[in-house]
């Protein structure tokens, strides 16, 4: 009896079925419940089941998460609106300079086509000249233009718009000149009444002040609105050309005269173009004169001198 004892196998590490064998059963039974489940669809119950039950656990344990790409997401996406925000506002401060010089552009076409055009209708030469810049003198009233002696231009010489007379060359260099505005004080020009023909002359009253139409007496047939063209009498300025719209008339009987007051028709700040006249009465005036002759039977609108002081009327 001892001896069976010592030699039987103590019952710590006695082994009953083996390993193999219970790999076996289990692989063999899952295999059949994987193909009942696939099969019959037995195990969905027990699944939806259980899937329902661990279904808040689940929120809970991924709230962290969630929580954390939620922040993230907040703030990559409130960062990339600012960039964007802020390419888009330089983009469209920069349109919207692009279209101001875009209709700028078009301004200055738009007036340059103009002058072409007077360019064409006058019978003398001209020369197309830039507006630099207004000299800073408060009594006078000037402008400087980018045309000089080496263009051929001389002092005296008118400067007009497609609208009419600007002004008068009172200072000439090489490569540029002065020119006194109609404004400028005691600047006169000779005009007449295109209403009645009636004679007179503009003058300058300084900066920001009307013009005046000085020596009429009170009888004289004036108008608020007369237009009043250049009469070509001082052989400066070609006859026919817009100067001033009469605005006020004052007139005093007792003195036997008239306070009236004009606005100048050509606009100095609105546009940069203008034109000199190269003008000399001696032959333009001449060939004014053959012009006439031979088109003498023809309709006065028709001829260019005419046409050319109904357009500055209607302006």
């Amino acid at each position: 009896m001892a001896r069976e004892l010592q030699h039987s196998t103590p019952p710590l590490f006695r082994q009953g079925i083996p390993a193999l064998l219970k790999l076996i059963v289990c692989l063999s039974i899952s295999i059949a419940l994987m193909l009942i489940d696939f099969r019959f669809k037995a195990l969905d119950p027990i699944r939806n089941n259980v899937n329902w039950i661990l279904r808040p656990l689940e929120y809970v344990m991924m709230a962290p998460r969630n929580a954390f790409e939620a922040t993230s997401e907040y703030f990559t996406t409130r960062s990339t609106l600012d960039q964007e925000n802020q390419v888009m506002k330089v983009r469209q401060a920069e349109l919207s300079l692009l279209a101001n010089q875009s209709e700028f552009l078009m301004v200055e076409n738009q007036n340059l086509r103009e002058l072409m055009t007077l360019q064409k209708q006058v019978p003398f030469k001209t020369l197309p000249v830039e507006i630099l810049f207004n000299p800073p003198n408060p009594i006078s009233q000037r402008i400087v233009i980018n045309r000089g002696s080496n263009d051929g231009l001389k002092l005296g010489n008118p400067i007009a718009n497609d609208s009419g007379i600007l002004g008068q060359v009172v200072r000439l260099y090489e490569r540029s000149a002065e020119v006194s505005l109609l404004e400028d004080r005691d600047f006169a020009v000779p005009v007449q009444v295109a209403r009645n023909g009636l004679r007179a002359a503009v003058f300058g009253a300084g900066r920001g002040n009307p013009l005046e139409l000085r020596y009429l007496p009170v009888a004289s047939d004036l108008e608020v609105g007369d237009i009043l063209l250049t009469s070509g009498i001082d052989g400066v300025y070609p006859p026919g050309f817009a100067v001033a719209v009469i605005s006020k008339i004052e007139r005093n009987v007792d003195k036997n005269s008239s306070n009236v007051f004009c606005v100048p028709v050509a606009a100095v700040n609105r546009y940069r173009q203008a034109l000199a006249f190269l003008y000399d009465p001696q032959f333009d005036a001449k060939a004014a004169t053959v012009n006439n002759k031979s088109t003498s039977d023809a309709p006065l609108s028709n001829t260019p001198g005419r046409r050319q002081t109904r357009a500055r009327g209607m302006q």
